[in-house]
């Protein structure tokens, strides 16, 4: 049990840390996982680039820099995020799909 254990934690150290990541980083005040609040549920956006293999990197790069348009006008702000916080995130969101 120990060796999976550390095995699981060896391969996806961030999988289990990705909800607390996203509301240190203030996420969930925008974001639902199912529920849109000013932002779209994630479970939303995992399905929009559910089929985009690359999906990843431009979500983590807007996740850094911020953006609009794509779910309406209210433009969602830059985030103080390391390029590594914002793939790790954006690797969750899509992980999310319904």
């Amino acid at each position: 049990m120990k060796v999976l254990l550390l095995s699981l934690a060896l391969i996806a150290p961030a999988a289990f840390a990705n909800p607390e990541l996203a509301k240190a980083k203030m996420c969930m005040n925008c974001h639902g996982i199912d529920n849109k609040i000013v932002g779209p549920a994630y479970k939303d956006v995992a399905a929009k680039y559910a089929k985009d293999k690359d999906a990843y990197k431009k979500l983590a790069e807007k996740i850094q820099k911020g953006g609009s348009g794509v779910w309406g006008q209210i433009a969602m702000p830059p985030n103080a995020v390391t390029p590594a916080e914002a793939e790790t995130l954006a690797k969750w969101v899509l992980s999310l799909k319904k």
